[in-house]
């Protein structure tokens, strides 16, 4: 699945169009790289958003949509660069 399609379908960012700025503005990287809105995302990789001072890292888990009627999570959120790289609760 590509990054930004990701992004959305995940609810991390509200609209794909958005997630393609945030990428093409190079403030998205997946495992330490920046990375354009057309990656294709894999399951363990390690994504991080910048949003102004705040980094929001998260492993990816799955990268197919599960069925509506059994939600599953879709990334793990990780401790972000700004908080020490401590998990979050």
């Amino acid at each position: 699945m590509r990054l930004d399609k990701y992004l959305k379908v995940t609810r991390l960012i509200k609209r794909r169009t958005v997630a393609n700025e945030v990428c093409d503005n190079a403030r998205v990287t997946v495992n330490g790289r920046p990375a354009k809105a057309s990656y294709q995302v894999k399951a363990g990789d390690i994504i991080a958003m910048t949003f102004g001072t705040r980094t929001l890292r998260v492993r990816v888990l799955l990268t197919e949509e599960p069925p509506r009627k059994e939600p599953a999570p879709m990334y793990e959120e990780l401790g972000g660069a700004d908080d020490g790289g401590a998990p979050s609760a």
